[in-house]
């Protein structure tokens, strides 16, 4: 009902030019609208997730309306830069891609060159140099293509269980338990591979294929390069997109990470994005301890010159985000409608 009434209002907002008016005011110019996004289909992720997976074709429609709607799309560092020192342009906007999977670089990349966009990739290492499908996402996303089945494991899991994939809540439960047993089994990356193929096979899903497409794949360190290169800006996001609660192994997330895109680009990354925006206090001197400049969170907003640098604003575009929503972010008019507190995004 809130979504509803709250199109509604924009709707209205914007026939009466209320968007016009917000779009060019020096109250929008003092704030920065940082986009994140997670993934452009392949084939049908986002039939699967539609929280963090969009048709090449709705991203392509939303580089038009910031082309159309004259924002000024800056590289993340320059438009933090501009906030605080308070010489932001109109209509400021910043475009963050989470994780780093290979559709970055085949759909995603192709696209910000043709309306001549840059935009910040916030990288998760570990699955770069060991380049299979990230588990997590992956079974999740195997469960999906196999709905409408009931699977018996028969030893795959352990002791004979069934996994009932036929209803929504079901697959979430099935994904747990394939979760619960690789972390419980303390599975190695290459064993939980294994699982995933075998679980594939389980479900008649071919695997092949999915390895072919390199669907749920996060970008090799050759093509990170090769963007790096062509200007692309890659920034932390965790190793093993994890943030421990020890001090000690969350620091060496940061150093691990940080390491590996030095290697990969020759430059040192110093803005961090939370793994599925899950932050809490104790991590933002711990980030301070690693230099980090700043931090996003999935949180939406604007970005002010007084948001806590290491508590940044975002919004999350996905597939149920309408175009009037968009058009009211860009112009501002939307931050100020309530709104519930979204879930974090989980991805790789």
């Amino acid at each position: 009902m809130l979504k509803h009434l709250k199109r509604a209002a924009l709707r209205a907002a914007q026939s009466a030019g209320v968007f016009r008016l917000a779009a060019g005011s020096g109250w929008r110019r003092r704030r920065l609208l940082i986009l994140c996004y997670h993934g452009i289909s392949i084939d049908d992720e986002h039939e699967w997730n539609s929280s963090i997976f969009i048709t090449p074709s709705r991203f392509e429609a939303r580089l038009r309306l910031l082309r159309d709607a004259r924002c000024a799309v800056l590289p993340l560092a320059q438009a933090l830069d501009g906030l605080h020192a308070g010489e932001l342009p109109d209509r400021a906007v910043a475009i963050t891609f989470d994780d780093g999977f290979f559709d970055f670089f085949c759909q995603a990349c192709p696209l910000l060159r043709r309306y001549e966009l840059p935009a910040t990739v916030y990288l998760t290492t570990y699955y770069c140099d060991y380049n299979r499908p990230v588990f997590d996402v992956a079974c999740s996303y195997l469960l999906w293509k196999g709905r409408g089945a009931v699977v018996e494991t028969d030893g795959l899991l352990g002791p004979r269980r069934r996994l009932d994939l036929t209803t929504g809540q079901g697959r979430a439960s099935a994904t747990s338990a394939v979760k619960d047993f690789a972390r419980q089994n303390r599975l190695s990356a290459e064993e939980k591979d294994q699982l995933a193929e075998r679980l594939a096979g389980r479900l008649g899903v071919d695997y092949q294929r999915l390895l072919g497409e390199r669907i749920l794949h996060l970008m090799t360190p050759q093509e990170v390069a090769r963007l790096a290169e062509a200007g692309v800006d890659v920034q932390l996001h965790t190793h093993r997109h994890r943030t421990p609660l020890d001090r000690a192994l969350f620091h060496r997330e940061i150093q691990d990470n940080r390491r590996r895109i030095l290697e990969m680009t020759g430059a040192r990354a110093d803005h961090f994005c939370y793994p599925s925006g899950f932050h809490r206090p104790e991590f933002l001197p711990w980030l301070a301890e690693q230099n980090v400049t700043s931090a996003t969170t999935c949180q939406p907003g604007l970005a002010t010159p007084s948001s806590h640098r290491l508590l940044l604003p975002r919004l999350v575009d996905h597939s149920q985000l309408s175009q009037v929503e968009f058009e009211g972010w860009l112009a501002g008019v939307a931050a100020v409608l309530p709104r519930r507190t979204p879930a974090a995004a989980s991805a790789a």
